[in-house]
């Protein structure tokens, strides 16, 4: 009885614990996942307007613009020191700026524009996901 008792108690303090060490994990910063989401949404948002061909530069370029934006973020947010990781971030930007100075009137365009800005990030994503 005593032995059943003592093993009862262990596992109690085990469900404990281990509720304890997964609220800590989940309260970790939260951000680099937000920025990764936010880009996601505006190239979904870019892509989705392709797919309806509705491609005109009013509506393609504030989601455009939100990336460039949201690229700047990146750096600071994941916060890795690596050489090819600022190269990558580079390139993205660089892919970003060009696709906004094209400003893209047609789907055609749009498509031709974030062709090198999805090239970036699957490059990024390959190496540091």
């Amino acid at each position: 009885m005593r032995a059943a008792l003592l093993i009862l108690l262990g596992l109690a303090i085990g469900v404990i614990g281990t509720a304890q060490v997964m609220s800590a994990l989940a309260a970790r910063n939260p951000m680099p996942k937000a920025v990764m989401h936010t880009m996601g949404y505006h190239m979904g948002a870019l892509k989705q307007a392709m797919k309806a061909q509705q491609c005109d530069a009013a509506k393609t370029l504030p989601h455009l613009l939100r990336l460039q934006s949201t690229a700047t973020d990146i750096l600071p947010t994941f916060g890795i020191a690596d050489r090819g990781f600022s190269d990558d971030e580079n390139k993205l930007q660089a892919s970003l700026q060009q696709a906004i100075a094209s400003a893209p009137a047609n789907c055609a365009a749009l498509a031709t524009a974030l062709k090198p800005v999805g090239e970036s990030c699957q490059d990024c994503h390959q190496q540091y996901r």
